[in-house]
C-alpha cells in the first residue's frame, strides 16, 4: 500500500498511533464541536452535507453506514431527506457518539439509527452489507487511507455507492490566499479561545492541506476497486464531494 502525507499528520507530538490520537482529540473537543463547526464554516457545512445527500438520494439506498459519524448530523439529515430503512454510524470517539445518541433520543429515532464505536480500518460488518457508505469530513483522519477505502469497499454491496465529503484547498487567487490566512491563523485562534485543546485546531488546517484532493483522491477510490467515480467542488474549492460505485 502507498503512503500518503495525511497519514503522518498527527494531532499531538506523541508516539501513539494516529487513530489513538484522533480518538483522544475528538473526546476532548466533543462538547464544543458542533458550536465551533457552525462558527468556523459560517454554517455552510450544512449546505455541503445537503448537496452531497441530494446526490446520494438519487441512488435510493436502504441501508447506510456513516463512517466518522461524529455527533450524528449526517444520519439525522439522511433520515430527514430520504428516510432509509436503517443507518449505522461508527466513530472512534465515544465522546462524540454520546452526543450523537442524545440527538437520536431527542428525535425518537433509536429504532432506525444505531451508533457504535469502531475503527474504519477493521470494520466488524460482513462483506456486502450496506447499500451506501458515507464519510463526512473524516477521511483526512484515517491512519491508513487505502486500508480504510478497502474496508469500505468490502462491506458495500455490489452496485452500492460511496460518498465522501472532505475539506479541500482553493487553487485560485484570491480565495487560495484568503483561505490559507483563515485556516492557519483565525481557526487556531478560535480553537484556543473556545476549547481545552488548542492543538486540535492547528491539526485541522495541516490535515486539510495534506489530504489527497481531486484526482489524487479518486485514484485511491480506483485502487480500492471503485468505478464511476467523480469529484464535485463546492464554495470556490473549500469542500469537495467524491462519489464512487462498487
Amino acid at each position: 500500500m502507498d503512503k500518503y502525507k495525511a497519514e503522518s499528520i498527527l494531532p499531538y507530538n506523541k508516539k501513539e498511533s494516529k487513530s489513538s490520537q484522533v480518538r483522544q482529540m475528538f473526546d476532548t473537543i466533543a462538547p464544543t464541536y458542533d458550536m465551533l463547526n457552525r462558527m468556523m464554516t459560517f454554517g455552510i457545512d450544512k449546505q455541503w452535507r445537503r448537496a452531497a445527500m441530494k446526490r446520494l438520494a438519487a441512488y435510493r439506498p436502504k441501508t447506510i453506514l456513516d463512517i466518522a459519524t461524529g455527533t450524528g448530523d449526517l444520519p439525522l439529515l439522511m433520515e430527514k431527506m430520504f428516510s432509509p430503512e436503517s443507518i449505522t454510524g461508527i466513530d472512534l470517539s465515544e465522546g462524540m457518539l454520546n452526543i450523537a445518541r442524545k440527538k437520536i433520543d431527542e428525535y425518537h429515532l433509536n429504532d432506525k439509527i444505531k451508533f457504535f464505536c469502531e475503527n474504519c480500518l477493521s470494520l466488524s460488518f460482513a462483506d456486502n452489507t450496506f447499500d451506501a457508505i458515507t464519510v463526512s469530513f473524516g477521511v483526512r483522519n484515517f491512519e491508513h487511507l487505502e486500508k480504510g477505502y478497502s474496508e469500505m469497499y468490502r462491506v458495500l454491496k455490489p452496485g452500492g455507492t460511496l460518498v465522501v465529503i472532505e475539506f479541500s484547498t482553493p487553487e485560485h487567487f484570491p480565495f487560495k490566499q484568503l483561505y490559507r490566512l483563515y485556516t492557519f491563523h483565525i481557526i487556531p485562534l478560535m480553537g484556543k479561545l473556545f476549547t481545552k485543546d488548542s492543538q486540535a485546531y492547528t491539526y485541522l488546517p495541516r490535515s486539510i492541506a495534506a489530504v489527497p484532493q481531486g484526482e489524487e483522491m479518486l485514484k485511491i477510490f480506483h485502487k480500492a476497486g471503485f468505478s464511476k467515480t467523480y469529484c464535485k467542488k463546492l464554495t470556490f474549492g473549500i469542500c469537495s464531494i467524491y462519489i464512487g460505485e462498487k
